[in-house]
Formats: structure tokens, C-alpha cells, sequence
């Protein structure tokens, strides 16, 4: 964002109890599960975003919810972005954007030296991948438990 411009797009923590930021999360893990195959998806449940080692904001414009993300500690010194959503009518806003430079800077200031992801391969994909590209990401090979996958992409990037 450039300075002197007020944006009303705020990101703070979550504790995913809101049944708003929870319908908000089944949406997109369904839509996720939908797109693909249960072995090539790969998206947390709520469980999964409740568990230690894993920091979760909400994106808010106003009073509407219009993305989230999470951040899962792999080791001391890297993590993985996970959970990135934006609203499907905000898509193509900046909300994207602004979401993975939180991750980014909180990452950075938590000592991590590199973020990972995964994200799948199809075209429906294609508008995330090129948004984590314009951040700096690259293609690399799988990382952690991930195991080579022709419907997932994975990236990387130093903080």
C-alpha cells in the first residue's frame, strides 16, 4: 500500500471460534475438495488450524470477512503458508496481497528464514500462483511429508 493511503482492510489474529470465520473455512475446504482428489488436497480443517505451531488471521473490509490465512511452524526456521483465502467476490482486490505480506513480515519478525507452500496445479489455481510469484516465490520440490504430486505446486521463498 502506498503511504497516505488509508485502507480500511484490517488483519488481526483469529481464534476460529466465530461461526462466521468457521462457514467462511468450510467454504473453502470444500471448494478445495471439490477441485481435487482426496490425496491431492491438502487444505487444513479446523483442527488442523487450532493446532499448535499454527498462527491464523482473518481479513476484515469494514465488518465483512473477506480472507484469511494461517502460517504452520514446520521447524525454527521455517514455515508454511496455508489457508489462504479470499473472499471469491473480492478476488483480483489486493486482499491477496495483503494477506501473504502479513505472513510475510510476521514470519520475518518470528525468525523464520524460509516459507514454503502447496498449491495445486490446475488452472483454477493459476490466479494464486501467479499472486505468490509476484511475492517472490518459486517453484521447488515438495518439502516436509509432501510427496511429488502432478496436481500440486510447490513454492518457496526466502524471508
Amino acid at each position: 500500500m502506498r503511504p497516505g493511503i488509508l485502507d480500511p482492510v484490517r488483519i488481526e489474529p483469529d481464534d476460529l471460534t466465530s461461526a462466521e470465520v468457521v462457514a467462511f473455512l468450510e467454504a473453502h475446504v470444500a471448494q478445495l475438495r471439490s477441485l481435487s482428489p482426496p490425496e491431492s488436497s491438502h487444505a487444513l480443517d479446523l483442527a488442523g488450524l487450532r493446532a499448535p505451531g499454527v498462527s491464523f488471521w482473518t481479513a476484515y473490509d469494514g465488518g465483512e470477512l473477506v480472507g484469511c490465512v494461517a502460517l504452520k511452524r514446520l521447524d525454527a526456521g521455517h514455515a508454511e503458508l496455508k489457508s489462504m483465502r479470499t473472499a471469491p467476490h473480492r478476488v483480483g482486490a489486493g486482499i491477496g496481497s495483503r494477506l501473504v505480506e502479513h505472513v510475510l513480515d510476521h514470519a520475518r519478525a518470528a525468525g523464520c528464514a524460509r516459507i514454503n507452500l502447496e498449491t495445486g496445479s490446475e488452472e483454477f489455481f493459476a490466479p494464486a500462483r501467479r499472486l505468490y510469484a509476484r511475492h517472490g516465490f518459486v517453484e521447488c520440490p515438495p518439502f516436509g511429508d509432501y510427496r511429488p504430486d502432478p496436481l500440486s505446486t510447490f513454492m518457496t521463498r526466502e524471508v
